[in-house]
């Protein structure tokens, strides 16, 4: 496939060749005892401060405009978070909590995601991640669900499709919980492939092998269900031997990691078992497809609920980021039916 190309640097060109993108409106974004809560980032930025941010200089992300959440959104859902979190917050439905500044916050976390795809593109650097919270793809089209209120992958896809120009983007998820919001976004375009490597049976209860898209979208959402248990070879086998090989047809411009932490064998909320190798794997895996692409690569993070787990696999995929250590090899075998099934998208 033929498009527009942004003016790139060869990838790894640099150690620290990146960018980190956070706000202190994280931990404003008040959930109390909830898995989701503001624990999450001050355990991330603590490991990240002992590793000297990892030759990182983090920066306060931008709010998303009006336009770039209503890109992915519909106006009504913008202005229903708007004016629930204006009234106080409370329980959005029985998993997502909102506070006064949690509007305040999603806004942040869009925003870094679409500020960090635009300046990406420009060539600025090689790969970005946005460490911010509330997290986002559960957000569908209309709805705020499982923990998430906006849907910064998504806007961070949309933003570089309508504004930077780019034909084609690539949304990776290896979240252990399938992310029906950007599925539901991104159903019927053949501009983004979503691939979801996700534990089923799990919530949402999405996610199926069958749900390939509609429309001019069919054959662009790659499911990749695993049972309980799955465990690294699993994983990364399917984004080796199934995902690499898709993307490399699609040709995407932008490579964008919806990067949940939550298969980790510590996390409490799913039953997957990979440990901080196994992100720091697949991280490299995709950087190396980029690379190959000459696509930068944007880390957009999701859920991950042990603090411990969460905060050393995030620190492994920078590592693997901006290193350029080859990832393991997974056995084909382990991506089993999967491969068949991917040949025909």
């Amino acid at each position: 496939m033929s498009g527009v190309r942004p003016p790139r640097r060869r990838y790894g060109s640099r150690v620290g060749n990146g960018i980190y993108l956070r706000h202190p409106l994280s931990l404003e974004h008040e959930t109390g005892s909830h898995p989701e809560n503001k624990r999450r980032t001050e355990a991330i930025e603590s490991r990240l401060e002992s590793l000297d941010w990892l030759g990182l200089e983090p920066e306060e992300a931008p709010a998303a405009t009006r336009e770039q959440i209503t890109r992915v959104h519909t106006p009504e859902h913008y202005e229903a978070i708007e004016a629930f979190c204006e009234r106080g917050g409370g329980m959005v439905d029985l998993d997502t909590i909102a506070s006064p500044r949690s509007f305040d916050a999603a806004l942040r976390g869009a925003g870094a995601a679409a500020n960090a795809a635009e300046r990406l593109l420009a060539g600025d650097a090689d790969y970005a991640f946005c460490g911010l919270r509330p997290p986002g793809h559960h957000a569908e089209v209309a709805t705020a669900m499982g923990f998430c209120l906006f849907n910064s992958a998504a806007v961070g896809a949309a933003h570089a499709i309508e504004a930077a120009g780019i034909e084609r983007a690539l949304i990776l998820d290896w979240d252990v919980h399938h992310g029906n919001g950007t599925q539901d976004i991104f159903y019927d375009s053949d501009r983004v492939l979503y691939a979801s490597i996700h534990q089923s049976p799990c919530y949402p209860g999405t996610g199926a092998a069958g749900e390939r898209g509609t429309g001019a979208g069919e054959g662009h959402t790659l499911n990749l269900p695993v049972p309980p248990g799955a465990g690294p070879d699993e994983f990364l086998a399917l984004v080796q031997h199934v995902v690499v090989p898709v993307a490399r047809r699609f040709e995407p411009q932008l490579v964008i990691l919806s990067a949940g932490y939550d298969a980790h064998r510590d996390d409490p909320l799913a039953q997957c078992r990979l440990d901080e190798a196994a992100y720091a794997d697949m991280t490299a895996t995709m950087r190396d497809l980029a690379g190959e692409l000459e696509s930068p690569v944007l880390v957009v993070l999701e859920g991950g609920y042990d603090l411990g787990a969460l905060s050393a696999s995030v620190a492994a995929t920078l590592e693997a980021l901006a290193g350029e250590s080859a990832p393991r090899e997974a056995p084909a075998e382990a991506a089993g039916a999967h491969i068949m099934r991917a040949a025909q998208t």
